[in-house]
């Protein structure tokens, strides 16, 4: 797994690249240090699997990194690794492409349980099967996606965290090959899978 950290904060960046590489000793670890040089670094080293992106950076701010990621590379999930507080902008951020939200001042040990989650999520996909064949959680979401729920409200229903449901509905879209809720709804509907 080819993974990027890009923050502009030396110490931050490095932080965050050691504990992706204790969490996954396999992944190859890129640090850089703002959104300019993410191009020339695809072009040297290939697409990566994954993005932890800070959200504030010399040439970007807010939410706008995530859409240009997003619009570059659709495929690639982003983690947002963000000293901003998550009330401010997780919401933004995951309507703008992110898969999850991470906030700096949860800790060493909290941050690493979401990536821990997030990677294990990742790396440990099934082999695609027929759309019939979705796993008990997956037609768990589309029932609750289907009745409007949202990620708290889901969060609430199946005992997990929202960030958790970000991941799961992370792997739901791309098993279902969709880009939004409504899309997962409609091919449930149009494929009798609620």
């Amino acid at each position: 797994m080819r993974i990027f950290v890009i923050d502009d904060h030396p110490l931050m960046r490095e932080a965050i690249a050691m504990l992706v590489r204790r969490l996954s000793p396999s992944s190859i670890v890129t640090e850089l240090d703002r959104m300019a040089v993410i191009g020339p670094t695809v072009k040297a080293q290939g697409v990566p699997d994954l993005f932890c992106l800070d959200l504030k950076l010399p040439d970007t701010h807010g939410v706008s990194g995530i859409r240009e990621l997003k619009q570059l590379y659709p495929d690639v999930p982003i983690v947002v690794l963000s000293a901003s507080p998550a009330r401010d902008y997780e919401d933004l951020a995951i309507e703008a492409g992110a898969v999850l939200y991470i906030e700096k001042s949860a800790g060493a040990s909290e941050i690493g349980n979401e990536l821990r989650g997030f990677l294990s999520e990742t790396t440990d996909e099934d082999p695609p099967q027929p759309i019939e064949k979705l796993s008990k959680r997956q037609k768990q979401l589309l029932v609750l996606l289907d009745k409007g729920l949202s990620n708290r409200d889901i969060a609430e229903a199946l005992e997990i965290s929202e960030h958790t449901v970000k991941v799961h509905l992370w792997r739901l879209f791309r098993r279902l090959n969709v880009k939004s809720r409504s899309q997962a709804s409609h091919l449930a509907r149009t494929n009798g899978l609620l």
